[in-house]
This record gives C-alpha cells, sequence and structure tokens, in this order.
C-alpha cells in the first residue's frame, strides 16, 4: 500500500489494522439495517400489503437484485467524483431515509427505491477499502475478507430478532424503523472512526503503466465467466429468505420448550452459523496452506456451490419423507450449518477474488462488478420462485439442489482458465 494512503493510527485492534474494525462495525450496522428489512419483507408483502404469493417472490427478487445494481454506478460514481467516505456517507443517509419511508404504505415502493439508490452507493465502497489497509505481503491480508464477511453476518444474526420480534409484535412499520436506526448508527461509528481509514487514492497518482502484471484488461474474461456462475448459484442461494421463509411458516414446528419462535427468528441461523463456523474455516485454509495444500480459490467456490446443492437436496428428501407433517426446527438448524458452510467456501472468497484482480484506481468498480452477479442472481431468484406452488417443497427444493449443482460444475470447470492469474500476488 501507498505510504500516502496509509492510515494516519497504525496501532493495532486485535492483531488488525484499527480501519478494519471500524469497517467491521459500520458493517456489521449496515447489515443490521438491510436483513433487518428483508426479514420482514415477504411476510409485510403477503400478511399486510395482501400480495399473492408469487408476486411478493417476484417483487422481492426485484428488490434485492436492484441492490446489487446500483452498486455498478456507485461505485463508478465514486472512482471518478465523489470519493469512498462521501460516497458511504450520501448512500447511508438515503438508505436510512427509506427505511423510514416504510413507515407510509403508499411510498412502499419509493422506498424500495430509495433503499436501492442509497446501497449504490454504500455497498462497493466500503469493502473496497480492506484491501488498502495492508501491505500487498501482509499475511494477513487473506484472511481480512472473512474477516469482514463475518461484520456482515453479525448484522445479519441480530437483525431478524431485533427487527423481526418488534415488526412482528409490535406492527411491520415498527421493525422498519428499528432497521433505519441501525443504519445511522453505522453512519456514526464510520464518522467517528475515519481517522483510522485509509485516504482515497487519487486518480492522478494511478496511471496504467503501474498496474502489476495479471491485473489489466486480461483478468476481466475470466472474472465475467465466474460471474455468471455465480448468477446461477444465486438463483438457488437466495430463497433463504424468500420461499424457504415462506415454507417456515407452515412448513416447520417453530414450537421450543412450549414457546412457539417468531419465524424471522429463522432467518438468524444462517449468520449465527456464518460467525461461528468462520474460525474453523479460515483456520482449516490456514493448515493446508502451510502444507501447500490449500484449494485454489475457484476450488473452494465451487465446493461451496457444491454444499449448497447437497443442502438443498437433502431438505428436499426429508420434506418428501415427511408428507404433510412439520418439519421439526433440529432438521432446519442442520440444513443452514451444511448451507452456510457452503457459503463461505463461496461468497467472500469470490469477493476477495475479485478485489484482487482490480486493477488501481478501480477498485470499487470492478467489486460493484462482482454485484453484479448478485444482481442478476436475486433478479432470477425472485423469478425461480414462481415455481413454489407448482413444484411443491420437495420438489421446489429438489431444483434449487440441481441449479447449484450446476454452478458447481461451471466454476469447477474454469479452474484452469484463472489458473495463470490465481498465481499472481494476493
Amino acid at each position: 500500500m501507498d505510504a500516502s494512503l496509509q492510515p494516519r493510527t497504525a496501532a493495532p485492534w486485535f492483531g488488525q489494522p484499527r480501519g478494519l474494525v471500524v469497517l467491521f462495525l459500520t458493517e456489521a450496522w449496515e447489515k443490521f439495517s438491510f436483513y433487518g428489512m428483508k426479514a420482514l419483507l415477504i411476510y409485510y408483502m403477503i400478511r399486510h400489503l395482501n400480495f399473492q404469493q408469487a408476486d411478493a417472490s417476484t417483487i422481492y427478487g426485484a428488490y434485492t437484485a436492484g441492490v446489487y445494481l446500483t452498486p455498478i454506478f456507485g461505485g463508478y460514481i465514486a472512482d471518478r467524483w465523489l470519493g469512498r467516505r462521501r460516497a458511504i456517507l450520501i448512500g447511508g443517509s438515503l438508505m436510512a431515509l427509506g427505511h423510514f419511508t416504510l413507515a407510509f404504505e403508499s411510498a412502499f415502493f419509493p422506498a424500495l427505491l430509495l433503499i436501492a439508490l442509497g446501497n449504490g452507493l454504500f455497498l462497493p465502497n466500503l469493502p473496497s477499502q480492506v484491501g488498502d489497509l495492508y501491505d500487498e505481503k501482509d499475511p494477513r491480508r487473506g484472511g481480512a475478507y472473512n474477516v469482514y464477511y463475518a461484520g456482515v453476518n453479525l448484522g445479519g444474526m441480530l437483525a431478524p430478532l431485533v427487527c423481526g420480534t418488534l415488526g412482528e409484535l409490535y406492527g411491520w412499520h415498527v421493525g422498519f424503523g428499528a432497521a433505519g436506526i441501525g443504519m445511522c448508527v453505522g453512519l456514526v461509528i464510520y464518522m467517528m472512526g475515519s481517522r483510522h481509514l485509509p485516504q482515497d487514492r487519487p486518480r492522478s497518482a494511478e496511471p496504467a503503466a503501474a498496474m502489476p502484471a495479471g491485473q489489466g484488461g486480461g483478468s476481466f474474461l475470466p472474472l465475467l465467466l465466474v460471474a455468471l456462475a455465480v448468477v446461477v448459484f444465486r438463483s438457488a442461494y437466495e430463497q433463504s429468505g424468500n420461499t424457504l421463509a415462506v415454507w417456515v411458516q407452515a412448513g416447520v414446528d417453530r414450537s421450543v420448550w412450549g414457546l412457539t419462535m417468531p419465524m424471522t427468528w429463522v432467518q438468524s441461523l444462517n449468520s449465527l452459523f456464518v460467525l461461528l463456523l468462520t474460525p474453523f474455516v479460515i483456520g482449516s485454509w490456514r493448515r493446508a496452506a502451510e502444507r501447500g495444500r490449500e484449494l485454489s480459490a475457484l476450488a473452494k467456490m465451487a465446493t461451496g456451490a457444491a454444499g449448497v446443492a447437497l443442502s438443498y437436496l437433502a431438505l428436499s428428501l426429508l420434506v418428501a419423507s415427511q408428507g404433510s407433517t412439520p418439519v421439526s426446527m433440529l432438521w432446519v438448524v442442520a440444513f443452514f450449518v451444511l448451507y452456510t458452510l457452503g457459503e463461505l467456501y463461496i461468497l467472500p472468497v469470490g469477493l476477495g477474488l475479485f478485489a484482487r484482480l482490480a486493477p488501481r484506481g478501480m477498485g470499487a468498480t470492478v467489486i460493484a462488478a462482482w454485484f453484479l452477479a448478485s444482481f442478476g442472481g436475486n433478479f432470477l431468484a425472485g423469478l425461480v420462485g414462481r415455481a413454489w406452488e407448482p413444484l411443491g417443497p420437495a420438489g421446489f427444493f429438489a431444483a434449487l439442489a440441481g441449479i447449484a449443482g450446476i454452478a458447481a460444475a461451471a466454476l469447477f470447470a474454469l479452474r484452469p482458465l484463472l489458473r495463470r492469474v490465481e498465481r499472481q500476488p494476493a
């Protein structure tokens, strides 16, 4: 990292640069906001706005797709004009406003638009600062995105417990309001910790001749193909807050010690297991690297997609064997363990891969391109969700297993194409 860009305070916290802790906490609160609203959205549309399931799933998919499309433009605007810090502050403010606007039923769609636009400025610019906290040869750099990803899931775990409970017990708008407050807390943390973050890199300081080998246009074709495979994967993966949430309401026995668990709480399981499993996953990768046997990025991603496929296949077989009897929560917990383990092998690894191959001065833009794959996958997931009622739970989960399996095969097949780029230093 250029010395002129280093944060003024270099003393580490928990063995990591202080800036990573600031970014971790900012992201945790932003995701508390995002997932708090998302935990309520499908139920709000079906139970309060009286949308049909197929229409609600399509709208859900279009919205979650939109929040990953706008970062393409937000990343470019930040790289060219605003700078990352101003983009984050403006974007976060728009997102908070959007959450508060959900209090008005007539403003439902404008509120979703505000959140999507704000997210476009916020989403690509926060993680693009992670790499600039480290020197290129810093051994901590490789696992930094997994640490950052834990922040994503800390907010994702707490959001359904807080916003979901408030929404179910005291009204949907109370839950949406709590999500907006969470976004405001994240912005305050970011502003207070800004002295620990790297400075925005001036465009004039990054001539094309300074780009390291492997970081030019030659890396874009492999990344494009990887992104297309991720689109297919996410069309299955993103059903956890959509059709899977619909199934949880009626198809799962949520009674625990004589009490019925709120349906939104189930959406905390994924993030909970991300937090619990991340240290073990990183540790296993470190031990494999010490023995010279660590998998390549694409091999990890293919393994992750296969794990998600296996989780859906097991769920399909379980539902088929149960018939009309509600499934025990213990089986849902087991599903999320396998589902999350697969996720850890593909999503943070893919984010780190795109960040590493970004040309200098285009960090936010290239990371936004990673989120473009999320846009395609979420939009496709909304359309796939329309098959929920025609196929029924067992058939639908089997179809999701097939979709994730196809993505796994595609990622595995792309390994030779990316092998030369993978050998470049992180």
